[in-house]
């Protein structure tokens, strides 16, 4: 038998990301963080917040269930820690809320620093209220089932994206976005670098100096749109 097929469905242990990398990563839009890890790890555009104001960064506790069943989501709320983001596989199903308040209640109070779900919630306006990052694909005010087994801090597919236990998880208005946690600290100094680099090209807008980037004709030559030594 693999070492795959022997463990066990919930597994309560995850090596964490360091507080001072989360901290770091939190500075950062997600559409910084997708680029400098090579304009990848960006969830599909269908999750989104309930509202642009949220955002959040933390490390991963990921969830697996059965469409419309929310027992390992509260399975994944029993073994988190302050500062986790529980992020769910719900399989893009719609026809159902996993979360609502009293879930989102209970995840302030935890410390927890938001969720993700590739699925329904409901309960909007008064998620919104609490303030409480709430990531979802939609909404939807049918309640969850409760007995449906499903799979704790496994590798997840969401929205596209290969989601494990312990990566750097960031969202925003834009979106989330989800970095490999082995290499979350080496991507923070390339966020900084790319930061000042687009701080540049804006004043650079701003002043009227640089109204378009310098690199245009290159890569219109590139491409064949313009021949060698020719330009705009």
């Amino acid at each position: 038998m693999s070492q795959a097929a022997a463990l066990p469905d919930v597994i309560r242990d995850v090596e964490r990301l360091s507080a001072d990398i989360v901290k770091q990563a939190s500075e950062f839009a997600s559409s910084i963080l997708a680029d400098v890890a090579g304009r990848r790890g960006a969830l599909h555009g269908r999750i989104q917040p309930l509202s642009p104001s949220m955002r959040f960064a933390g490390t991963a506790i990921t969830v697996e269930v059965r469409p419309g069943d929310n027992l390992m989501i509260h399975a994944a709320m029993a073994v988190a820690k302050p500062g986790d983001v529980i992020i769910v596989d719900g399989k893009g199903d719609l026809s159902s809320a996993l979360m609502g308040e009293i879930m989102s209640q209970q995840c302030v109070a935890l410390g927890l620093a938001a969720v993700v779900i590739d699925g329904a919630v409901r309960d909007s306006e008064a998620i919104r209220e609490l303030g409480f990052p709430m990531f979802a694909a939609g909404l939807n005010p049918n309640g969850p089932t409760k007995n449906i087994a499903g799979r704790l801090n496994h590798p997840i597919s969401i929205g596209g994206v290969t989601v494990h236990p312990g990566d750097l998880v960031v969202g925003d208005a834009d979106g989330v976005v989800v970095v490999e946690r082995a290499k979350a600290a080496s991507l923070l100094p390339l966020a900084a670098e790319k930061v000042a680099a687009e701080t540049q090209r804006i004043e650079g807008i701003k002043s009227r100096q640089a109204l378009r980037p310098g690199w245009l004709d290159g890569a219109l030559r590139a491409a064949g749109v313009l021949k060698d030594g020719e330009t705009l």
